[in-house]
């Protein structure tokens, strides 16, 4: 029985590929084991049936200054070697990483044991985990062009594993689901778990206007309900959605969210016009503008910067969106494939050791 690892955590975005592979690796016979943190959201999420979970120690990598810079080197090199003995036992036929800072003492423990290793990369650039983890795999799979050129011989555009689910909406359930007629164009706002406030913010100063030509499905992240919005018509507001997730990206008609690469992708994939608002480069390392900036040099998107949003100014770029709409789904339907499950799976057959 072949038998692989898989790493990579700290946010979701790090996991979901992850599961988008993990049927196929079970149809294929794997035996599968992912290597995580103890507290981590890795492990919420892949303990599953047929998953072995084994927790390991491991450090932040931080590019600005904190305490813990000085102690989290020592949890990387304790967690490389609590690694470094679970493939001596498990003796895998290959690991891949999608990144995180729990992927570097896995890939360092791989490594170790001559376990060959693929990762992923999401991004335009490289983190600073997949930067290190890089130096010991032997391929690395990207979802942008820019970054496979970036990182040389050892890289190839992909694109992300994306979960079947995603393609198994209806347009039908989403209007039970929201309980619009469908006669209007919809509008949904996602910005992820958390939510994106300054994003939830300038949407609802803008909702009055927009909801006289369009309905409004607002995914608002946890906590940020408004419940004074409720009796709005053609307003309809959740925290999150899991199951019934792609039910709404099937009714909807159009999109505004942040630019994370795994959802930018997804709506790619879905042929979904979008106006991305990238997190600004204080509260990340940038990889959120890069993202959509590539995607609108593509034609794929329209893109609002924070810095420049406000109500007034976000119902304005959503009036325009729905404009050029049709100019966007022919772009994106023309555009390569944004579903890289296949390509990264034979990535993965490609280096594991042959017995």
């Amino acid at each position: 029985m072949k038998r692989i690892v898989l790493t990579g955590g700290g946010t979701a975005g790090h996991v979901t590929p992850h599961l988008a592979i993990l049927p196929h690796l079970l149809k294929e016979g794997y035996d599968v084991h992912y290597i995580g943190t103890e507290e981590g959201i890795e492990h919420q999420m892949m303990t599953l049936p047929g998953v072995t979970y084994h927790a390991v120690k491991s450090g932040k990598l931080r590019r600005y200054f904190d305490w813990k810079n000085f102690t989290d080197p020592f949890r990387v090199i304790a967690g490389a070697f609590q690694s470094g003995r679970l493939m001596g036992k498990l003796k895998p036929d290959v690991c891949f990483s999608k990144g995180g800072f729990v992927s570097v003492p896995v890939v360092i423990g791989a490594w170790l044991h001559g376990v060959p290793v693929v990762c992923h990369e999401s991004d335009l650039t490289p983190g600073l985990a997949n930067k290190i983890c890089s130096k010991f795999a032997k391929r690395i799979a990207t979802t942008f062009p820019e970054c496979s050129q970036a990182l040389g011989a050892k890289a190839t555009c992909t694109g992300t594993p994306m979960r079947p689910q995603i393609f198994s909406g209806t347009r039908d359930r989403g209007l039970k689901l929201t309980g619009f007629s469908g006669n209007r164009p919809i509008l949904i706002m996602m910005g992820g778990s958390i939510g994106a406030q300054r994003v939830n913010e300038a949407l609802r100063v803008a909702l009055p206007r927009l909801l006289e030509t369009m309905d409004v499905l607002h995914l608002t992240g946890k906590g940020n309900l408004d419940e004074s919005l409720n009796t709005l018509p053609g307003y309809k507001q959740f925290e999150f959605l899991s199951d019934d997730l792609p039910d709404a990206l099937a009714c909807a008609d159009l999109v505004l969210s942040r630019a994370g690469s795994n959802a930018i992708c997804e709506f790619q994939a879905l042929q979904k016009p979008m106006l991305l608002v990238p997190y600004p480069k204080g509260a990340s390392r940038g990889d959120q503008i890069l993202n959509a900036e590539s995607f609108r040099k593509r034609g794929l998107c329209h893109v609002l910067a924070q810095e420049n949003m406000n109500g007034d100014t976000l119902y304005q770029a959503i009036l325009d969106l729905e404009k050029d709409k049709d100019t966007l789904i022919r772009n994106l339907k023309a555009a390569p494939p944004a579903d890289g499950t296949l390509p990264v799976l034979n990535l993965i057959h490609e280096v594991e050791k042959k017995s």
